[in-house]
């Protein structure tokens, strides 16, 4: 099928019986819900931009599977010019959501499961490289959004998996069939998941030889029997629920979503089967996916950057304050550090190679100075926002308040809304209403709902910063380094 258009997305969510629980209940209609609608307005974005003649570039590719074009984040990227047209493509729509579009994980985790599937299938004469090049030709030409499935809930963190009391805490195999296998277990913190149409599941982190049962990674559909999802609710979620809710929401049609994924017996046919047992290859699978999601980082979050930049500079004018010298030397900070994150994911993406199967991978050390980067530099980003917003970010009235026309006995015998319109007046010329609207949004983005999709998801998505620095420590060639210092400085041993 060609394209798909963002209302077309929305509509084939409309098909599957996917399973959505939220507060305590099952929700029906989850995608009207108006805590859930704007993570699925989110991605469709992914899909409208990809029918704009001025995005077709970054937003489009040709398959290297079938030739046809296909949305990007359904390719391989089979160049550094993908690479890098990733970055670009994602920074795009950070720019244009200011949100999380929740479509990466998945796109990632086709560039990870193809590399590897290859190189296991080479050393075991497994045939999971022929699965996955099947599977992702269905999803490239149904346009489909995977979610790729990483982060299991691990329970103790000092345990492995089969030290673990319930042994459901990691995904793992439970039976063996002729046509297939039966998995349990969850996987949490999912970006987009319930959005999604499938789960591309991979396993979290590397698998010792007695453990592997937990080293699958396998293809599910969201409405697959004994699959089911627990949304997770962020800061100031309930908002949403106010009737005309509206400047009060700060980024009211954009959002992202997070939810905890549950397999209870879910049976998985041979044919979505792309690791099954082979231990060997579950640290493989889990450092290259996680290469490419953080480098992902240095896209997405410098688009919502460009957001907040732009936001903390109209919070200043609003209030009077762009003159000010400090004010200036603040936004040209936030432009410095934001501009870092970008030079990383650009770096890394430039400095990428061919793997055995033929896409292309990006430098890995590089990557995680890109991701570990992001645990910083968006919060101090935040930081200064808040500093140029001043404390009405947080403090200011409701917007019913501001829209009340209730008389208050006094004197003036001013309305509610008239008396916050007098004392909350900034910049001459700017009205009430443009100020709390500026505002509203830098507190949405540095302290609700949008902070998970910006703010704390820069510290913990795609590992929390001790994982990049393992990874700085394995590839960062501290005895090729001492070998260059020994020369220079005629030391012999």
């Amino acid at each position: 099928m060609p394209l798909m258009t963002g209302e077309q997305y929305i509509e084939s969510l409309r098909k599957l019986n996917t399973q959505v629980y939220l507060f305590g209940k099952k929700e029906p209609n989850w995608i009207d819900h108006p805590i859930i609608r704007p993570s699925i307005n989110c991605l469709a974005m992914t899909y409208d931009l990809a029918h704009d003649p001025e995005y077709a570039d970054l937003m489009t590719a040709t398959s290297s599977l079938t030739g046809r074009t296909i949305n990007r984040f359904c390719h391989l990227h089979m160049s550094t010019d993908d690479l890098i047209k990733k970055i670009k493509m994602q920074r795009l729509l950070g720019q244009k959501t200011a949100s999380c579009f929740q479509r990466c994980v998945g796109m990632d985790a086709f560039n990870a499961v193809f590399s590897t599937t290859f190189e296991c299938d080479e050393k075991y004469g497994t045939h999971y490289h022929e699965n996955f090049k099947k599977y992702l030709t269905y999803v490239q030409d149904n346009d489909l959004t995977i979610d790729g499935a990483m982060t299991d809930p691990k329970g103790d963190r000092g345990k492995t998996h089969r030290d673990q009391p319930d042994p459901d805490l990691f995904v793992r195999i439970v039976e063996k069939r002729p046509d297939g296998i039966v998995v349990r277990g969850a996987k949490a913190h999912q970006t987009g998941s319930i959005n999604s149409h499938e789960h591309l599941v991979m396993p979290t982190q590397a698998v010792a030889e007695g453990d592997k049962a937990y080293a699958v990674c396998f293809a599910a559909p969201s409405d697959a029997p004994g699959l089911f999802m627990i949304y997770g609710r962020q800061a100031s979620d309930t908002r949403k629920l106010e009737p005309g809710a509206d400047i009060d929401l700060g980024n009211k049609k954009f959002g992202g979503q997070e939810a905890l994924v549950v397999f209870d017996n879910v049976f998985i046919p041979n044919d979505r089967i792309f690791l099954c047992e082979e231990a060997d290859y579950a640290a493989m699978l889990v450092e290259r996916f996680a290469g490419y999601h953080r480098q992902s980082y240095g896209g997405c979050k410098v688009g919502v950057g460009d957001v907040i930049i732009g936001a903390a500079a109209l919070a200043a004018e609003y209030n009077g304050a762009q003159k000010a010298s400090h004010v200036k030397d603040k936004l040209i900070e936030m432009t410095h550090l934001n501009e870092t994150l970008y030079s990383c994911g650009i770096a890394c993406s430039c400095e990428g190679c061919a793997t055995k199967a033929g896409n292309f991978q990006i430098d890995l050390l590089l990557a995680n100075v890109c991701k570990q980067n992001v645990t910083r530099f968006p919060y101090e980003i935040v930081r200064l926002a808040e500093d140029i917003a001043g404390g009405l970010m947080v403090t200011m009235p409701s917007e019913q308040d501001f829209k009340s026309d209730l008389k208050v006995p006094t004197a003036s015998n001013f309305s509610l809304g008239e008396w916050c319109d007098k004392f909350f007046a900034g910049a001459e010329g700017v009205t009430t209403e443009n100020r709390m609207r500026v505002l509203r949004f830098l507190e949405n983005i540095c302290l609700g709902s949008s902070a998970v999709g910006y703010r704390t998801e820069s510290m913990h998505g795609a590992g929390s910063p001790q994982a990049q620095r393992i990874m700085i420590a394995r590839q960062g060639n501290i005895e090729g380094k001492k070998e260059l210092a020994k020369v220079i400085a005629g030391i012999k041993e």
